[in-house]
């Protein structure tokens, strides 16, 4: 199966992945990620080791008249596994609110009165 810099970029955004997490996953350079979707040749093991990658992170590719990639799993956003992670540690909160969650937090946006209507 031919692997193309297009389907990496689809792949990365499909997933929610940026090139530095790219580069991490396959163990490359940013500047490697960065040449290949850009179209530069790189070395065959390389390319395999970015299409693994982007494999075990839950993308399928798909080959034929118009290339592309499938999710394998439903994605998830970065910032709700990020979220998921503090909450199951209690970090979401500051301290200061965990003492108090029996208080009421302030309103940070209180609505305004409208204007009465000019009589002029």
């Amino acid at each position: 199966m031919i692997f193309s810099p297009v389907q990496c970029r689809m792949a990365r955004a499909a997933l929610g992945m940026g090139i530095r997490e790219l580069a991490r996953a396959a163990k490359v350079s940013i500047d490697t990620v960065v040449r290949f979707e850009s179209g530069q040749e790189l070395r065959e093991r390389t390319v395999e080791a970015l299409q693994r990658a982007l494999e075990v992170a839950g993308v399928e590719f798909t080959n034929g008249e118009k290339p592309g990639v499938r999710l394998t799993r439903p994605a998830q956003p970065k910032s709700l596994e990020r979220d998921a992670g503090q909450q199951k540690t209690g970090l979401h909160r500051p301290k200061s609110l965990q003492e108090d969650a029996g208080q009421q937090e302030p309103d940070l946006f209180p609505k305004k009165p409208a204007n009465p209507p000019d009589d002029a």
